[in-house]
């Protein structure tokens, strides 16, 4: 399949070092993200990164929200805020790339990412993130809905069981988009 690279974003998802620090080994994930960001900035494809975070007081959460509700307000907001909303320091955005704050698991939800990517003319999302069953997943599922083509990066995404992350990359995905390593990605161009 012929890709347009002009209207491609690589999304990298919920990489923040609080949220990599629940993972007993985020090297590998980290590396790979890195090599992805690298891969697309040298053609000209955007990056943007999505965050989860909450206002002060962290008024968006419901208690009905199992996950969100469960740590509690006080991990989302006030002083512990700016931890959570820290990006891991080796896949931080350079200046003038864009991040967007959403305020559930779906990068869509409660952001303006839409705004962005169809300001930006992007028709073609490049996923990656943590966790595969969470923010990927639910990411990707939304963006099929909305007509988006998809690319998992199966390697650039993390869930902390194991086998959630076979089975979701390997069988549920590639129903909605096409799954590819990093490097499987690189070598067939498709940035």
């Amino acid at each position: 399949m012929e890709h347009n690279t002009r209207d491609a974003a690589l999304l990298v998802m919920d990489m923040q070092a609080a949220i990599l620090g629940m993972f007993p080994d985020a090297t590998t994930l980290v590396r790979n993200v890195a090599k992805a960001a690298t891969t697309v900035r040298s053609a000209k494809v955007p990056v943007i990164y999505v965050t989860v975070g909450f206002r002060a007081g962290a008024p968006e959460i419901s208690m009905n929200n199992k996950s969100f509700s469960s740590g509690g307000r006080e991990r989302w907001s006030g002083e512990h805020a700016e931890g959570w909303m820290k990006i891991h320091p080796d896949v931080a955005p350079l200046p003038g790339e864009i991040i967007v704050t959403k305020r559930r698991v779906s990068a869509f939800t409660g952001s303006d990412l839409e705004v962005i990517l169809r300001a930006l003319g992007i028709q073609h999302v490049i996923l990656a993130g943590v966790a595969t069953s969470g923010v990927v997943l639910s990411t990707l599922r939304e963006a099929a809905d909305k007509d988006y083509r998809i690319t998992v990066l199966s390697d650039c995404c993390a869930d902390r069981d194991d086998e959630v992350h076979r089975v979701l990359t390997t069988k549920v995905f590639p129903r909605q988009a096409e799954v590819l390593t990093v490097e499987e990605w690189k070598k067939n161009n498709l940035v």
